[in-house]
């Protein structure tokens, strides 16, 4: 199966979507690091010196780490995804080299394996 180009343009379009979704959400909880594209650090909000402050200050990052953690793996999927889309490799498993069904790539648009793998 070979995506027409309309699909892709549509897949692309969800993808992007996603992309500014994510970048916007991890902008709320941390700052892009230049190594690579997507690549986030954790920051928090500096309460105080105090060990009040302190402990809520450790309490918000280890929660801010979590969800930025789980947010750039998404971010990551989506970039690569992309990249694929970009090389003509898209939509191609990278386990057993099948195509991925349509209906999986419109219900999840970075999928990189087939529902066999």
């Amino acid at each position: 199966m070979t995506l027409d180009k309309k699909t892709l343009d549509e897949l692309k379009s969800v993808l992007l979507g996603e992309k500014m979704e994510l970048e916007k959400n991890l902008g709320r909880i941390a700052k892009p690091v230049d190594v690579k594209e997507g690549d986030y650090e954790t920051s928090f909000e500096t309460l105080g010196t105090d060990k009040d402050d302190n402990a809520t200050e450790v309490d918000q990052y280890s929660q801010n780490l979590s969800v930025e953690t789980s947010l750039e793996k998404k971010l990551q999927e989506i970039i690569e995804a992309l990249s694929k889309m970009e090389k003509g490799t898209y939509g191609k498993c990278e386990n057993c080299g099948k195509d991925i069904p349509l209906e999986r790539l419109q219900a999840n648009p970075s999928a990189r394996v087939c529902l066999d793998c």
